[in-house]
């Protein structure tokens, strides 16, 4: 026990001295005459990086990633089977069902998918 504390101790010792020696060689100059200027695309590197997009393309993918979470829940239901009666082995995934329909009914009720 004692011989991994000393060896972490060791490891975390590296590794700040590692980043100390990162910070200390690895200044970059603020003042770059390449960044000043516009790079071949012709865009002004200085600025805003705030690009406009699309709300509907961000509304469809939020609603997209909440679909595949609740899928990606859907799959330990499958091993399940196996264990449990019958009753609840197709009540628990026909509830789940019902939820995920729910919701995008509601979405679309709402205009989210247009």
């Amino acid at each position: 026990m004692l011989i991994l504390l000393i060896m972490m101790i060791l490891f975390f010792m590296i590794c700040m001295i590692l980043m100390l020696l990162n910070f200390m060689f690895s200044k970059k100059k603020k003042l770059n005459r390449e960044k000043n200027s516009p790079f071949e695309c012709g865009f002004d590197p200085m600025m805003s990086s705030r690009l406009p997009f699309s709300m509907q393309f961000y509304m469809i993918s939020i609603i997209f990633l909440i679909f595949d979470i609740e899928i990606i829940i859907f799959f330990p239901l499958i091993p399940s089977y196996l264990y449990n009666s019958l009753e609840l082995s197709i009540m628990t995934p026909l509830m789940f069902i019902f939820i995920l329909m729910l919701g995008l009914y509601i979405e679309w009720f709402d205009g989210a998918l247009k």
